[in-house]
């Protein structure tokens, strides 16, 4: 359901985002509504984890200094 509403806003910035909508071929209300709609999603959003990569998860050891073997790789390997 839509909703009207009214903005006071810098005239300047109105011009401008007009053109931006207009070069993008979406509405002024569609760019406003698009950008509201991803302030408040992000906060919200949730990271789905694919099922494979929680079958993994806790596979490797959380008591590799990683540091110290990558530091042993470059001996190693330049050594």
């Amino acid at each position: 359901m839509n909703t009207k509403l009214t903005l006071n806003l810098d005239k300047s910035i109105i011009e401008e985002a007009k053109s931006y909508a207009k070069e993008n071929k979406v509405s002024l209300s569609k760019l406003i509504e698009n950008y509201l709609s991803s302030l408040t999603k992000t906060s919200k959003k949730e990271i789905k984890v694919s099922p494979l990569v929680e079958s993994l998860t806790g596979i490797i050891s959380s008591d590799i200094d990683e540091r110290k073997s990558y530091r042993d790789y470059l001996s190693e390997k330049y050594s």
